[in-house]
């Protein structure tokens, strides 16, 4: 069991770093403030590779492997964020900004399920 938490804790480390400097890049694009590129990007991003994890290892290992949990549960988990994307949907909703957030929701979600479908397929 603290071995699975490692694995866990050192992915989640190398994710949530990799996502801080994704939105610190992206910060300098002039249309962030007006959508959040960053955490659609990083969202997607996970998506795609969550699905070529789990299909690697749905094939070749099994999803308790301690690499499975590295990967997967912690790097795709720090690097993801679900809780930034309905903080940034509600100031969206909040600010008037009716069709971002409309625009921002739908292509998380339709894209995040195409890119994991996506990469399961690629991967398998």
């Amino acid at each position: 069991m603290l071995k699975s938490i490692l694995f866990v804790g050192i992915g989640s480390f190398a994710g949530g770093v990799l996502r801080y400097i994704i939105s610190y890049l992206i910060k300098n694009v002039s249309s962030y403030q007006t959508f959040p590129w960053a955490t659609l990007i990083a969202n997607l991003l996970g998506c795609f590779l969550i699905g070529i994890i789990f299909a690697i290892f749905s094939k070749y290992s099994n999803i308790n492997n301690p690499l499975y949990l590295l990967l997967a549960t912690g790097f795709c988990g720090g690097f993801t964020t679900f809780s930034t994307f309905a903080n940034e949907s509600l100031q969206m909703i909040q600010s008037g900004n009716i069709l971002g957030f409309v625009s921002y929701t739908l292509t998380s979600i339709i894209l995040g399920i195409i890119l994991v479908w996506l990469g399961y397929i690629i991967a398998k």
